[in-house]
């Protein structure tokens, strides 16, 4: 039977990524024990049987039984581990959206403070940057519904919609005795998973903010315009996965072949060996043997932590930071039927090229760089990573928790971001830093690309 479903890894943000699972029926030949173990289950059911039985008789009011039944597999997955969850019709539908990258919406992105809407940017060219909306805005109401009293979740829900629809916005703006009112069209919107820039006149810095289905188009897109743009100067590049919580696996897989020749990107371990996958490289790299230094720190999580494990592994890449989140699992989206949502359930855990687990233990970055953090953030900056999450999957060997995840938000204040820039022009070194870019790109590339003697291939 073939059975449609969904290979996610995620840490606080959810991802999915659409794939064909062959799943082989059970063999029925069972011992002694497993008819009793299965007797066992089926009075587990019956006793659930009665308890919601018992529940729609007597509650003191009546009770809504899909809501029952919803709470009761909610329960049963939350008890597993983490990230493994129920997701009603509505949630399913609100993940697709994230992970395709691609909505009917205003164009911005937005978080809540003091429970009110912050504008943090408009995305270029979209209904919300061509209305004049800046950063830093107040979204006090969303056509005639004061937004006190929303969730962040329910506003941007509001303010999503079918494309050519309207929606009035009112507006707080610094400097601005009155409120501003404006009437905006929703319109196509493609999220930017991938944001570049030159750096230093000689070096291609590239953002990847998480790993949706426009991520690796978008890193293709953003290198190509960086090589034209610099020109033959070029030294080499800084891919920053700070605070990227993850999405897509096989997004995180075609990221890493951008930059390799060859050689195992990750292999995924289910519960039985014969599910074992491994994902390879193919030839060709992206950047033509250019160096490369990857950003990561506390909230580096999932798919982030595989691209940078798999660079890191196959010594494609210096890695420069704090320790990652440390994630190491993958989840299944399992859909429940039309109107019925779906499973997010884990499934298998991921390991390196190197054959290592990162479960609760996080990537080292092979540089460690901590950034001056200002005393009013202080207690703010440091993420616990999976290992303190009640009820994860434990690790293989000692867990590792807590790493600094602040960002300077002005890149002079950025130390990691200057470590990247002086080991690119070589002003510092490191035994793991990759030699200025020079000479034969290619013979540079296939030395970069080979595998230490220890990586499995």
């Amino acid at each position: 039977m073939m059975r449609k479903t969904s290979v996610i890894l995620l840490s606080a943000a959810t991802g999915a990524a659409l794939t064909l699972l062959m799943i082989q029926p059970r063999a029925m030949l069972m011992g002694s024990s497993a008819r009793a173990a299965t007797s066992d289950t089926y009075r587990q059911l019956n006793l659930f049987g009665d308890v919601f039985e018992r529940v729609r008789s007597d509650y003191v009011e009546k009770p809504d039984d899909s809501k029952l039944v919803e709470s009761a597999i909610s329960g049963m997955l939350a008890g597993l581990d983490p990230h493994s969850s129920y997701m009603d019709a509505k949630s399913f539908r609100d993940m697709q959206v994230q992970t395709r990258g691609e909505f009917g919406g205003l164009g911005i992105e937005v978080t809540m403070e003091d429970g009110l809407i912050k504008v943090v940017s408009p995305i270029d060219d979209t209904p919300a940057s061509k209305a004049g909306i800046l950063a830093n805005d107040i979204i006090t109401n969303l056509d005639d519904e004061a937004v006190q009293g929303l969730t962040l979740n329910q506003a941007v829900e509001k303010m999503r919609g079918p494309v050519n629809t309207k929606i009035r916005l009112k507006i707080l703006r610094k400097g601005q005795d009155n409120p501003i009112e404006v009437t905006l069209v929703r319109d196509n919107i493609r999220v930017r998973s991938v944001r570049a820039r030159v750096e230093t006149d000689d070096i291609g810095y590239i953002r990847i903010t998480t790993f949706n289905e426009q991520t690796t188009e978008g890193l293709k897109r953003e290198v190509t315009n960086l090589q034209n743009q610099v020109g033959d100067k070029l030294k080499g590049f800084i891919i920053d996965l700070r605070n990227n919580p993850g999405g897509l696996l096989e997004e995180a897989v075609t990221v890493s072949d951008s930059f390799l020749e060859r050689g195992e990107i990750v292999s995924t371990r289910g519960r039985n060996a014969e599910e074992t996958q491994r994902r390879a490289a193919h030839p060709g790299d992206l950047t033509k043997g250019k160096p490369v230094i990857v950003l990561i720190n506390g909230g580096s999580a999932s798919a982030s932590e595989i691209v940078a494990g798999a660079l890191q592994d196959h010594k494609r890449a210096t890695l420069v930071g704090t320790r990652s989140f440390g994630k190491g699992s993958v989840q299944t989206i399992i859909p429940l039927g039309s109107g019925n949502g779906a499973l997010r359930l884990t499934t298998a855990r991921y390991y390196t090229p190197s054959g290592k687990s990162i479960q609760a233990k996080g990537i080292v970055p092979d540089i460690e760089v901590l950034q001056d953090v200002p005393d009013e953030l202080k207690t703010r900056t440091d993420t616990k990573g999976e290992a303190s999450l009640r009820g994860h999957l434990k690790s293989d060997g000692d867990e590792k928790t807590g790493s600094q995840s602040y960002v300077p938000p002005d890149a002079k204040d950025d130390k990691a971001l200057k470590m990247a820039d002086d080991l690119l022009h070589g002003i510092k070194s490191s035994s793991s830093a990759p030699a200025p870019a020079s000479g034969d790109d290619k013979t540079a590339n296939k030395a970069a690309a080979d595998p230490s003697p220890s990586v499995k291939r």
